[in-house]
């Protein structure tokens, strides 16, 4: 794959998993830590879509202050709220502790700042490559 085709097999993937998690917004049978890791590997996709634009291979990890911090300028500035970075403890937490755990903002919050991080995101690689390129 190209840069171009992995950034956007990146970005089918995020936009099917807030596809996701906007069915499940409002379901309360859909656990908040179910939710929440979902959300986490959202913003993980999307931050390593900015990776790859820049021209650069993402690393292996999960973590996402690290992937955030090392997306390439070429790629632009991209605001990522405290809240949806805060998923990334979360997420550590519910792969591991059976107690219910609560999510940093609401699901709505949540769901509304990956859908601006989407947003953001898709730009970017409309502006890199545009339509028809």
């Amino acid at each position: 794959m190209n840069g171009r085709e992995e950034a956007e097999h990146l970005l089918v993937l995020a936009k099917r998993h807030v596809g996701s998690l906007q069915e499940t917004v409002h379901l309360q049978g859909f656990a908040d830590e179910d939710w929440g890791f979902l959300a986490q590997q959202t913003i993980e996709k999307l931050l390593k879509a900015l990776w790859v634009l820049g021209g650069v291979n993402p690393p292996r990890t999960h973590a996402l202050d690290p992937l955030l911090d090392g997306v390439p300028a070429k790629s632009g500035t991209i605001a990522v709220p405290a809240t949806l970075l805060d998923l990334e403890d979360f997420a550590v937490q519910a792969r591991y502790d059976a107690e219910p755990l609560a999510l940093p903002a609401s699901r709505l919050q949540l769901l509304d700042e990956l859908e601006q991080l989407l947003d953001q995101v898709q730009q970017q690689l409309e502006s890199e490559f545009p339509f028809g390129s």
